[in-house]
């Protein structure tokens, strides 16, 4: 089972580089893009999956390990999220702060039920 959630986990993986990538050659924002993009989507994501989870025999444990724990957890890094706003603090980019913290939060949630609305 260990397999299916660490395949997921390098797929999530490469596609969260592969995103910052490409954010870096489309933006030079200060405002984190890639870390923003990919929370938005493993958000969505992961609310998808976990309501499928939840009908029963949409998802098989197998599936479950390699979508919600391997492929959303490469994917989304809240980590990486912690140590943007710590930066933002520390080089006192308020309004960044207040916009990318404040974003990440409502919209990732709105994401989780948007998936969940979808999956319905």
């Amino acid at each position: 089972m260990m397999f299916f959630a660490g395949l997921g986990g390098f797929m999530g993986t490469c596609l969260r580089f592969l995103t910052g990538k490409m954010c870096a050659v489309v933006t030079s924002s200060l405002f984190p893009w890639a870390t923003f993009i990919v929370n938005m989507v493993g958000s969505f994501l992961i609310g998808l999956f976990l309501a499928w989870a939840e009908r029963g025999g949409m998802l098989s444990p197998a599936m479950n390990l390699f979508l919600v724990t391997g492929f959303c957890g490469g994917l989304t890094t809240f980590s990486s999220f912690a140590d943007d706003i710590y930066l933002m603090l520390e080089q006192r980019h308020w309004l960044l702060f207040v916009l990318y913290a404040g974003l990440t939060f409502v919209l990732g949630l709105v994401m989780v039920c948007l998936g969940r609305w979808v999956a319905k």
